[in-house]
């Protein structure tokens, strides 16, 4: 089991985001950013313990099926867009496994359904918004050799910030962040699925490697949107 293990980015990007989170912490607790989260609706405390969870979760990915994998690209670290993605050791070098990333999709989409319910009137904007983010983050995504599917970190977070001022200008947080994460979990991972097949990659997450990135920056951006 110890290959669904890993953390999707590099060691220095992972320690940097921690670090991240640490200042993230000492401004919620000195009130600067306080009105901010409770603008995006939810409280200060629960956004960073769900951050938090995101980042540590990004290290378990829950396998789902298999598909031809081809030659496997393992044991290496493979740099796309300016990001490095980890490549996990694994035994077997038939089958690329389909997993989903705790961190990267479970995390995310959990609170985006909890934003969707709790915000009036937000449902029809938000699936516009869904529909928009995954539409242009399809045409970006690309495959990569022993990753999997792969987008530039900073684009699925500017688009779910510009959807989010122009669908929801009172709600634009909560609204980029459902538009952002599950936009990008739809047009950057599901609907890619059939483009994994053959790229050697030993595991091939849902919301992991490739995405993950532009998921978690999702969050912080929909917070900096208040």
């Amino acid at each position: 089991m110890r290959p669904f293990y890993f953390f999707p980015l590099g060691l220095v990007f992972i320690l940097g985001l921690f670090l991240f989170l640490i200042v993230l912490f000492v401004l919620v607790q000195v009130e600067i950013i306080s009105y901010a989260y409770e603008r995006i609706g939810m409280s200060a405390g629960a956004i960073f313990l769900l951050l938090l969870l995101s980042l540590l979760g990004s290290a378990i990915n829950i396998p789902l099926t298999r598909v031809h994998g081809g030659p496997m690209y393992t044991e290496q670290m493979v740099d796309f867009f300016g990001m490095r993605y980890v490549i996990p050791a694994f035994a077997s070098h038939e089958d690329t496994i389909i997993a989903i990333n705790v961190g990267g999709a479970i995390v995310p989409a959990c609170i985006s359904l909890y934003l969707l319910i709790s915000t009036p009137g937000l449902f029809l904007r938000s699936l516009l918004g869904i529909a928009i983010v995954s539409l242009i983050t399809q045409r970006l995504a690309r495959p990569v050799p022993g990753v999997g599917i792969a987008v530039p970190m900073l684009i699925p977070p500017l688009i779910a910030a510009a959807t989010g001022l122009l669908l929801a200008p009172n709600h634009a947080a909560a609204l980029a962040y459902i538009a952002g994460t599950l936009g990008c979990l739809i047009g950057a991972d599901l609907l890619n699925l059939h483009r994994l097949a053959g790229l050697g990659a030993p595991i091939a997450s849902i919301g992991g490697a490739g995405t993950f990135d532009g998921i978690f920056f999702t969050g912080i951006v929909a917070v900096l949107l208040t």
